[in-house]
């Protein structure tokens, strides 16, 4: 019998293909598309702090968006693997300030960065569907961490990749945290609802909720091609 975890791995390659291939066309471009794309929505301009990632490999890169956010006084963060089966913390961080290895080939906030509670969440993938549905590295930290986000309040959950990197259907289950938006050099769209571009509503609510790329003193060049 095929387990759900069987499916996902035997769609990891073909979707890691799908974004190489993207990034190797797109990347010089596509960075400021979708810093342009995310501002340009009334709803995710909202949010007061927004947690990124640091790029590793063929992952688009947000650190443009995370400058102009900055540069606009918002609270930019960084996720941090604490442990293997726990829930990411993050902390602030903003481009320029000093960043620290860590698990799975990432690069995190330094220990004495505060943490944070961030409204919106912009999150790394493999691949989406039409849904929200992401396929990840397989560590389920996204998803632990969402799912513990969530209890508390409603959480802005924004997919970032390539739009060649949908898939048709994404196989998940229960425990599977679906996002919100996706967000990719094509455009910013609502997830489940045909895909229509520019949302200015939150999907959890009948009401509204809440340039340049700086450099900090890492190198992205030569990064594994994927974290846990």
């Amino acid at each position: 019998m095929t387990t759900l975890s069987t499916l996902k791995k035997s769609l990891r390659p073909h979707a890691l293909t799908l974004r190489r291939t993207a990034h190797l066309a797109q990347a010089e471009t596509a960075s400021s598309q979708v810093r342009d794309h995310f501002l340009a929505s009334a709803v995710l301009t909202q949010a007061s702090v927004v947690a990124g990632y640091w790029p590793i490999g063929d992952e688009l890169d947000i650190r443009p968006l995370l400058a102009t956010l900055a540069q606009r006084g918002v609270v930019t963060a960084l996720p941090v693997v604490v442990e293997p089966r726990r829930p990411l913390d993050f902390r602030a961080w903003m481009p320029g300030q000093p960043l620290e290895a860590g698990a799975h080939g990432t690069w995190h906030p330094c220990a004495n960065a505060p943490l944070v509670a961030p409204d919106c969440l912009l999150v790394p993938l493999l691949a989406f569907d039409d849904d929200g549905h992401r396929l990840g590295y397989g560590g389920g930290y996204y998803d632990r961490t969402l799912q513990a986000l969530r209890v508390d309040r409603p959480v802005l959950v924004v997919g970032v990749g390539y739009a060649a990197q949908r898939l048709a259907v994404i196989p998940h289950d229960d425990n599977d945290q679906a996002m919100d938006y996706v967000l990719t050099e094509a455009g910013l769209r609502r997830a489940g609802t045909g895909f229509s571009v520019s949302p200015d509503r939150h999907p959890r609510e009948s009401g509204d909720p809440y340039d340049g790329s700086a450099k900090p003193d890492v190198q992205a060049a030569g990064f594994p091609l994927s974290r846990e």
